[in-house]
């Protein structure tokens, strides 16, 4: 077998993470929001975070860096026969990636794209497996979201507690509600801020998405999201007051017209304490009363 620390010829999930970096010719930029992922043992068990039945055939990645965990999916897609499409912004990565994994390339099975992920337009993927730009998380996550597909996305430790928390805890909150809206969220993986080259200021944590319809019905996902974003700007006031201090956020032209016909129980709670469903019922109960604008 090909040393893994060399790059052509190399077998695809062998290349070290150390030897890359070398070979890319250029650090990680913390003030470019860069940290590599550089340990090969949390690299390795990555890709095996897909649910199972994940159809790796069209495999993304967003922020592939020099390479360590394309290098991974590029043996999981290999397996599959598949493929897989790497978004990079920064010009001279997404260019070592194109020289480095160039065989994959003329193979038709990697596509680099060079560009910033909220900007560019995304391929038809199958499931997206990526160590994200921390700055820009929670707009990159509500971009794959509404896609329906099998994420499973590196965040900093904190915002991965929010993604998953339960109503009534102290992480729950927007963030929480409108994730699992679209999937089952999980920590599957904790991981350390030795991890990562340079090390960030922050532990991380590995989330896997598996989508799904949730278990209530609304009738306009863009207002019940914008009426639940509107309602934890409030999280500390009551259901009742947050509906009426939050119409220029929600778009409700009517807010007491939804308060007079909300369960009065209801109203009395927090938003930090109603379930996704509840959410869903209230939002729709304001839509249908509160005269709701466009945003």
């Amino acid at each position: 077998m090909t040393d893994s620390s060399t790059g052509e010829g190399a077998a695809y999930g062998s290349r070290d993470p150390d030897a890359l970096a070398r070979r890319a010719g250029a650090r990680a930029d913390p003030d470019r929001d860069q940290h590599f992922l550089v340990d090969d043992r949390v690299l390795d068990r990555i890709p095996g975070y897909l649910p199972e039945g994940a159809d790796p055939s069209h495999l993304l990645e967003i922020g592939g860096g020099a390479g360590a965990l394309t290098d991974r999916l590029l043996a999981t897609a290999s397996d599959a026969s598949g493929r897989l499409t790497v978004i990079e912004r920064d010009a001279a990565f997404a260019e070592f990636l194109s020289e480095e994994f160039a065989a994959a390339v003329a193979d038709g099975r990697l596509d680099v794209v060079e560009g910033d992920a909220l900007d560019v337009e995304l391929p038809s993927f199958t499931a997206c497996v990526a160590n994200l730009p921390y700055g820009v998380s929670s707009e990159i996550a509500f971009r794959l979201l509404p896609e329906k597909k099998p994420l499973v996305l590196m965040f900093q430790a904190e915002f991965a507690d929010r993604m998953v928390a339960s109503a009534g805890e102290s992480e729950y909150g927007r963030l929480s509600v409108s994730a699992q809206h679209y999937a089952d969220v999980e920590i599957v993986e904790r991981v350390p801020k030795e991890a990562f080259d340079p090390q960030p200021a922050v532990e991380s944590a590995v989330v896997r998405c598996t989508p799904r319809a949730p278990d209530y019905a609304v009738g306009d996902e863009a207002f019940f999201l914008r009426f639940v974003k509107a309602l934890f700007t409030q999280r500390r006031k009551t259901v009742r007051n947050a509906v009426r201090n939050t119409a220029h956020i929600s778009g409700l032209d009517d807010p007491e017209a939804v308060v007079d016909a909300a369960d009065e129980e209801l109203l009395a709670s927090r938003p930090g304490t109603l379930e996704p469903a509840a959410f869903a019922a209230l939002a729709e109960l304001a839509r249908e009363r509160g005269s709701p604008t466009e945003a």
